[in-house]
């Protein structure tokens, strides 16, 4: 055997070369054995997923533009509870057939095609991968500081060009190694990891929660404080907060399919997340506006990361049992830390790095990819700035935005639940999502478009004079790239029609794949486009489960 054979990942035997670019074990349907997500296990993993710190601090952005408490918090409520039909409805692809963001792509933008949509959501999940390693760090700090108050002592041996220091650069790189075994467990597995988190850290909350409110006597001024924008000000302000929330969770509707992919039947991914996403991450927020409301009657100033309110809590010479309650909530939110990262990141950069190099790497390898480029990209130096990182944040909604718009028109308005699973694993020209030469134009004009439509507005942001029209589009970015995309693609789809597409909904794969030999049993590659829609009927149904 030579060196690129022990390389390879683990796949069918026999393949083709050309096979073996669009499939490994990763990228195939899961099989039977590994569908273990119950709807237990969704409700849990938002649980898990809500109670970080970012979800705690997105309110006081919201505050900062001169909301009250109670409109930023109808902003995250309205914001979650828009965002969630579309996790639901991405998912469904991935909760019927059984396959992964990357091979649910494949449908709209192509065999090939679908490479880039890949890489781009690999890459920006390889970011975000040390960006949320980075605060765990942070959590890892105020943890080792209620052990051992020294460590707050440790002498700086790293340059200034570092961007850190030696404390900070320690406890950033034990959080990361920590990270590592998680990464090692299959998604089917996985699931116990956010079991654990949504049953520590909401207990962690409940403490720090009440903690802060004895301690300052009462709720705080946040609390009482009008807003002070009004007005068309202040529609707009509470427009940018809720696309903030809704920001904040574009990773996630994208790459939905890679859970429900897991999902025991299509219901378990269905109703659990389309309830638990705006309830988790709104009652978390609520506990993040009375801790930082409390914080201004202890500190006489509002200390809305939660990180930075226990490391004051440590100041002073605090009491051992001070010390023992700042590190339970810290390690609570080590395993928020890690469970966000997991979940958001890791799993995703392997989904998406497998279906990039299938034949060497599978989710497993490139979550660990995702781990070292989290590591090399010194992440702390994107925090510097939050403005920066805001822009940032709003500018990488834009490009999945446009990427949903074009996968769910494509799955539920274009085909209508019908699928060629067959189609998806090789390159023959007779395959509905060949196009032209793997790559279907049409979804890369709506996909385009979803993008140039927000191109002014986003150097707006950037310090530049541009139109108010373009500045508002702008804001509503995530709204502006899926509407646009999705009509572009819509109508691009009725000009040129494609193989398969259908006037009836229902979810079916007229392949006949076997899901549970994992092989196509009745094989329609050589069928034209016109006999597979006609014997549509008379093929494999999938139920389809509400």
């Amino acid at each position: 055997m030579g060196i690129i054979e022990k390389l390879e990942v683990e796949h069918a035997p026999g393949l083709t070369y050309s096979q073996l670019f669009l499939t490994n074990n990763d990228l195939a349907p899961v099989p039977p054995e590994q569908r273990t997500w119950r709807s237990i296990n969704f409700i849990s993993f938002w649980i898990a997923d809500s109670f970080n710190v970012n979800t705690w601090m997105i309110v006081s952005s919201m505050v900062q533009l001169g909301l009250s408490w109670w409109q930023a918090w109808i902003c995250v409520w309205i914001g979650y509870g828009i965002v969630a039909p579309f996790i639901v409805l991405n998912a469904r692809p991935g909760a019927i057939f059984h396959i992964t963001f990357p091979v649910v792509a494949r449908t709209s933008f192509g065999l090939y095609g679908s490479l880039w949509c890949t890489f781009n959501r690999g890459v920006m999940a390889c970011i975000w991968y040390g960006v949320q390693a980075s605060i765990g760090g942070d959590c890892m700090k105020v943890m080792l500081r209620a052990m051992w108050p020294s460590v707050n002592n440790i002498p700086n041996s790293m340059p200034e060009s570092s961007g850190t220091n030696t404390r900070d650069f320690m406890c950033f790189f034990l959080f990361w190694l920590i990270s590592l075994p998680a990464i090692w467990f299959p998604i089917h597995q996985i699931r116990h990891l956010f079991t654990l988190k949504s049953i520590v850290t909401p207990i962690a909350g409940l403490v720090f929660f009440v903690w802060c409110i004895v301690k300052a006597k009462g709720v705080g001024p946040i609390i009482s404080r009008p807003s002070t924008v009004h007005g068309s000000e202040l529609g707009w302000s509470m427009v940018v907060s809720l696309m903030s929330c809704i920001s904040n969770m574009a990773t996630l509707v994208t790459n939905a399919p890679d859970f429900a992919s897991r999902a025991t039947t299509p219901s378990a991914a269905l109703w659990p997340q389309f309830f638990s996403v705006p309830l988790s991450f709104s009652l978390v927020s609520f506990v993040g506006i009375i801790v930082s409301s409390s914080s201004e009657t202890i500190y006489g100033e509002a200390i809305w990361s939660p990180i930075d309110l226990l490391g004051r809590f440590l100041d002073d010479n605090p009491s051992g049992a001070t010390r023992f309650g700042v590190w339970f909530i810290a390690f609570a939110f080590i395993i928020a830390q890690l469970g966000t990262n997991i979940s958001a990141n890791s799993i995703s950069a392997g989904c998406d790095l497998t279906a990039l190099l299938p034949r060497f790497i599978n989710i497993r390898r490139g979550g660990y990819v995702a781990a070292i480029v989290g590591l090399c990209m010194l992440p702390w130096n994107l925090l510097k700035s939050s403005n920066s990182f805001t822009s940032y944040l709003s500018a990488y909604s834009v490009f999945l935005s446009s990427i949903a718009g074009v996968m769910i028109t494509e799955y539920y308005i274009i085909r209508r639940g019908h699928y060629s699973v067959a189609d998806l694993y090789h390159a023959q020209k007779t395959g509905w999502y060949y196009y032209t030469y793997g790559i279907n134009f049409r979804a890369y004009a709506a996909y385009i478009a979803g993008i140039l439509i927000n191109v002014v507005g986003f150097a707006g942001a950037t310090g530049r004079d541009v139109p108010i029209a373009a500045t508002r589009i702008y804001q509503m970015s995530f709204f502006t790239g899926f509407g646009v995309s999705s009509l572009i693609y819509f109508a691009l789809n009725k000009a040129f029609p494609v193989p398969g597409a259908s006037a009836d909904f229902k979810e079916v794969d007229v392949s006949d794949f076997d899901y549970n030999r994992q092989e196509e049993t009745h094989s329609v590659s050589s069928m034209d486009s016109k006999s597979k829609k006609d014997t549509q009927v008379s093929q494999h149904v999938v139920e389809m489960t509400s």
